[in-house]
């Protein structure tokens, strides 16, 4: 979990309920349906997908999987092919290059490693291709840890509701928001917490025009406290 630092005004545990409580209610209406969210979904396609799914919209992926996981239904589906081949087909998502090679050797070392999924994040972080996002994804869904999925979206939410002031670093070295990234997902059911940021970033937190009015937040949020569009984060 990344370290809180004491000397910041960090956000009360009252305000992480209300932010939890109030993002759950409306996930449990309005949260989106993907073939990654199944409940009998495997966990080879929530990992995948969660490759897939970087900076690309979900709408995008959701349309793109279900051919894909035809062709490619399992780890050794993914190496049994070369490169190019595997590539060609991710072709339509974009940085498909990329992908290609990032799936295959990921693919190799679970393979290699009897799809045990280490639950150490060092570990996890050593294996090639795994970074802190996917490596994230693996404690979540693999471990159940409370882990962020942290993307550009989720970062906008947190920091527009929470009052933080973005800093010229990458979110994966923002030390603030990443603790309160953690906090946020920690409890009995961090793969909804997750899931209702994520779609609540793309529904109404948007980079531009946010719906604040309609945001189930908008009542305790600090962005929407300031008339939700005097300056966007």
């Amino acid at each position: 979990m990344a370290k809180r630092d004491d000397k910041i005004n960090f956000p009360s545990s009252k305000r992480f309920a209300t932010f939890k409580a109030k993002l759950l209610e409306w996930f449990g209406e309005h949260g989106r349906s993907f073939a990654w969210r199944g409940q009998n979904s495997s966990l080879y396609i929530q990992i995948v997908s969660e490759v897939l799914l970087q900076r690309t919209r979900a709408e995008t992926v959701s349309a793109f999987i279900p051919d894909f996981l035809q062709k490619y239904p399992s780890w050794i589906s993914l190496v049994s092919v070369s490169e190019a081949e595997l590539s060609a087909n991710l072709r339509p998502l974009g940085l498909h290059h990329r992908r290609a090679a990032s799936l295959q050797c990921f693919a190799r070392e679970i393979i290699s490693r009897k799809y045990i999924f280490p639950s150490d994040r060092t570990e996890l972080e050593s294996i090639p291709a795994v970074g802190q996002y996917v490596a994230n994804a693996i404690l979540l869904f693999a471990h159940s840890s409370s882990a962020p999925l942290l993307d550009s979206g989720m970062a906008r939410l947190l920091r527009r509701y929470f009052g933080l002031s973005p800093i010229k670093v990458d979110i994966r070295h923002d030390k603030l928001l990443q603790a309160v990234a953690y906090e946020a997902v920690n409890g009995n059911t961090p793969i909804f917490l997750n899931w209702a940021m994520l779609d609540l970033s793309a529904s109404h937190c948007r980079s531009s025009s946010p719906t604040c009015a309609n945001c189930p937040l908008h009542r305790t949020c600090h962005y929407a406290k300031r008339n939700g569009r005097q300056k966007v984060l």
